[in-house]
């Protein structure tokens, strides 16, 4: 098997897996090294000057040991089998980066023979790269769960950005699907990682050429829709992860179906993608608008709205949090506004300092009016001639794009739902949220 032959295999191989994004650290170039990485970002985003970076996403090999029941490389699958060398993969890399296609490499695996073997095997791919190529550009690999502590800790010395898949939320699905894994070996590496940054953090700041481990941070991958785990569950565990291992990012991938089994959704089941962007808008306001877990979802609402967005949920079910006063509100507080984002909160806090601010000037500021008049003030009045009522504020808080997303991915049944001729009453009985206040 030819070498392109191979890449044209393990490059469909590694599409499932989406926990790549931009590279989150800098390194310029050196003479006599190769590339370069940009913080901008790698993976088919575009840096600040306009340029849209992009990395080789690979897996060294499909061949596996475990046998997944939703993973299309699981052992007991047919599929055609390949596998590089540690040379080629380097060799190929070097390649494509001299011919401009890529600025870095996303590495991942099977598991062949044994987890320490296929660590090793990869471990090479990056000493190549690294030592006899001089490759300076982003390297973001996958552990492998189950390998020496010592061969991890050598893949974070040449690694940017490092990532173990979590691959279930919970531990009864994990049992259920990948009989082969268990969530000890999962999150060993993940502490492993975690410990390493937090020391070689330390030695950065006694000695400023000390070696840097996993400079990018590290990141893991859930499955979206392969079993019965609800959003509570999920965003719970995505919340833990944030604090306990320190994560970049918890990337949640919706499933598509691949293989045929009791346990799994039917093969003509569609991906779960407006799910999965309900979960990312969520993990956003976890990460940057200061929400927890616990106040988006509860045992008794255990799945997001479909139709609006998380924000816009929590602000119906406290309609006695509103309105809020845009001259004097903290920027903690404007952050839980619908329309309001940490940009336009610091404008906000910014502009009012040198005059009071009305809707025309907030609109200036970045603010989306559209959502955020109705939990607003300005000056104690609100725009005149605006009704607020829960059934106004609900009616014009309606996602089109959930509802465009849910006429192309839920069954027939449902589309009534958003049928013409249904009433907006039975639109609002049939939504899973409870308006307060």
């Amino acid at each position: 098997m030819t070498t392109m032959e191979k890449l044209k295999i393990l490059t469909d191989a590694a599409k499932y897996d989406v926990a790549c994004t931009s590279s989150g650290v800098d390194r310029s170039g050196k003479k006599g090294g190769l590339g370069s990485t940009q913080f901008s970002g790698i993976c088919h985003s575009f840096a600040a000057d306009g340029r849209c970076i992009s990395l080789l996403k690979v897996l060294y090999t499909n061949f596996c040991i475990c046998d997944c029941k939703y993973c299309v490389n699981r052992r007991s699958n047919d599929v055609k089998r390949a596998s590089f060398t540690p040379r080629e993969l380097a060799e190929l890399t070097i390649g494509f980066y001299k011919r401009n296609y890529i600025e870095g490499l996303f590495l991942s695996s099977g598991i062949i023979k044994n987890p320490d073997y296929t660590c090793e095997q990869m471990l090479k791919v990056l000493e190549l790269l690294r030592e006899e190529y001089h490759f300076r550009g982003y390297i973001h690999v996958k552990a492998i769960p189950g390998a020496d502590d010592q061969l991890l800790k050598k893949l974070g010395m040449l690694a940017d950005r490092m990532s173990v898949n979590i691959e279930l939320p919970s531990e009864e699905s994990l049992n259920r699907l990948c009989p082969d894994k268990n969530r000890k070996a999962i999150f060993h590496p993940m502490g492993l990682i975690s410990g390493g940054i937090q020391v070689h953090t330390k030695e950065l700041v006694q000695y400023r050429y000390a070696p840097k481990f996993v400079p990018a941070g590290q990141s893991t991958q859930m499955i979206i829709g392969a079993t019965k785990d609800t959003d509570y569950q999920i965003l719970n565990l995505a919340e833990s992860l944030y604090q306990k291992y320190q994560l970049k990012r918890v990337f949640f991938s919706a499933y598509v179906p691949v293989a045929e089994n009791a346990l799994l959704p039917p093969l003509q089941t569609k991906p779960p993608l407006l799910r999965e962007h309900r979960l990312y808008q969520a993990d956003w306001l976890l990460r940057y608008y200061g929400f927890e877990a616990r106040e988006l979802l509860d045992q008794e609402h255990p799945q997001f709205n479909p139709v609006i967005d998380p924000k816009c949920n929590w602000a119906l079910q406290h309609m006695n949090f509103f309105p809020v006063e845009v001259n004097c509100a903290d920027y903690h507080t404007l952050l839980r506004v619908p329309g309001v984002g940490p940009k336009s909160a610091k404008a906000i806090l910014q502009a009012r300092r040198a005059a009071t601010l009305d809707f025309t000037g907030l609109k200036k500021l970045g603010v989306v009016l559209k959502r955020a008049q109705y939990f607003l003030t300005c000056s104690g009045r609100i725009i005149d001639g605006l009704r607020v009522t829960p059934d106004i504020v609900l009616r014009n808080l309606i996602s089109q794009q959930g509802i465009e997303l849910l006429k192309t991915e839920e069954p027939p049944e449902q589309l009534s739902f958003f049928s013409p001729t249904e009433s907006f009453e039975q639109i609002r009985q049939l939504m899973p949220i409870r308006i307060r206040g």
